[in-house]
C-alpha cells in the first residue's frame, strides 16, 4: 500500500496517475483539512470532497475541483437575495455539504462521514481527513487575517502575506486510521501540493509528523516548482513571503525531516547537488501532468522508485 498526502490540485492529478496504475485497495490518501470552512451553516471540506469525487469518477477534471456538470441554480438564487457568493458551490455539491452537516450535527466525526461517503460512492481507496478537530489555516495579510478560502477564492491571491498560521493544530490528533494507514505503508508519497497551505497543516498534526519521522518506508515528494514558478496555486507567494526559496531547493528544504527523495523536474536538474548537499536524495524527471498519459508516466516513475 502507498498513502499520498494531498491537498489542492497537484496532488490530485498525482493520485489520478496512481488509480491508473495501482488497485484502489492499494492507495491511502491523507487529505488537508486546514482548508475547510464552515458557510451558510454548512461544513465544507473542499480537499476531501475533490479526492473522493475523484476516485468515484464524478471529479469536474477541466477545474480539479467540484462535480462534473454540475449546475449553480442555488448559488445564483443564494446571490439574488444578497448572500455571499463569492465560493462557487453546485448544486449536487451542496448534496454532500447538507448531508455532511447533518451528520456532523448528529455526532459523527469527520473521518466516519468521510467513510460513509466513500462507501455510499463505492470508493475503495481509504481517504481519510488529517484529524477530526477543527485545524483552520489563516494567512496574514495587509487586509487582515484572512482564512485560506478567503485569501485565496475571495480574494484570488491578491493580498501582500506576512505569516500563515494553523490554527488549532497544537491540540489536534491524527484519527488513529490514519497513522495505521502510515504505518503499513510500503511508500508515503507527498504530492505536488501547495508546501506551505495543502501540505504543512498535516505535518502541523504532532503524531502525524512524528510518525513519518519514526517510519523506515520510502517517503517521496514532488516538487510543486518547476523553473522558480509554482505549476499552480499561491505556493510561489507564500514559500517566498515565509523566507523559502521557490525552487526545489526550497522544497526539499522544507520537508526534509520527513522525505528521503524529491522528484524535480529536469529543468531545474541544475540543482540536483545542492539538494543531495541537504540530505536529500534528487530525481530529475519530467513532472508537469498535462494529461491522463503524464500521471500515469510519472505515477509508474514513482512506484519504480520505491521499489528500488
Amino acid at each position: 500500500m502507498i498513502t499520498l498526502l494531498t491537498g489542492g490540485t497537484g496532488g490530485l492529478k498525482l493520485l489520478k496517475g496512481f488509480l491508473e496504475v495501482l488497485p484502489q485497495e492499494e492507495i491511502a490518501v491523507i487529505v488537508n483539512t486546514g482548508d475547510d470552512i464552515e458557510l451558510h451553516g454548512l461544513f465544507i471540506s473542499p480537499d476531501l470532497d475533490s479526492a473522493v469525487y475523484l476516485v468515484a469518477g464524478l471529479l469536474d477534471e477541466e477545474r480539479f475541483w467540484g462535480v462534473r456538470g454540475d449546475t449553480f441554480n442555488c448559488l445564483e438564487m443564494m446571490s439574488k437575495y444578497g448572500l455571499p457568493s463569492w465560493f462557487a458551490l453546485g448544486d449536487r455539491d451542496l448534496a454532500t455539504h447538507i448531508w455532511r452537516t447533518y451528520l456532523i450535527r448528529n455526532g459523527f466525526q469527520l473521518s466516519e462521514v468521510t467513510k460513509l461517503m466513500c462507501d455510499k460512492l463505492n470508493v475503495k481507496a481509504r481517504i481519510m481527513p488529517m484529524t477530526n478537530d477543527k485545524v483552520q489555516t489563516y494567512i496574514d495579510t495587509d487586509l487582515g487575517v484572512l482564512s485560506l478560502q478567503e485569501f485565496w477564492v475571495k480574494y484570488r491571491g491578491q493580498p501582500s502575506v506576512f505569516g500563515v498560521e494553523y490554527r488549532g493544530a497544537e491540540y489536534a490528533s491524527a484519527p488513529p486510521e490514519v497513522i495505521d494507514a502510515l504505518r503499513k505503508s510500503e511508500a508515503v508519497i507527498v504530492g505536488p501540493s501547495n508546501p506551505i497551505t495543502s501540505i504543512a497543516p498535516i505535518l502541523a498534526i504532532r503524531d502525524i509528523k512524528e510518525t513519518l519521522k519514526e517510519i523506515s518506508c520510502k517517503k517521496i515528494a514532488v516538487s510543486p516548482i518547476i523553473g522558480g514558478r509554482a505549476v499552480s496555486g499561491p505556493a510561489a507567494k507564500l514559500m517566498q513571503s515565509l523566507g523559502l526559496e521557490v525552487s526545489p531547493l526550497g522544497v526539499a528544504c522544507f520537508y526534509k525531516e520527513i522525505i528521503d527523495v524529491l522528484v524535480l523536474d529536469r529543468t531545474d536538474a541544475s540543482l540536483v547537488d545542492v539538494i543531495r548537499s541537504v540530505g536529500v536524495i534528487p530525481y530529475a524527471t519530467n513532472i508537469l501532468m498535462m494529461n491522463d498519459e503524464d500521471r500515469r508516466r510519472l505515477a509508474l516513475e514513482i512506484i519504480e522508485l520505491v521499489s528500488e
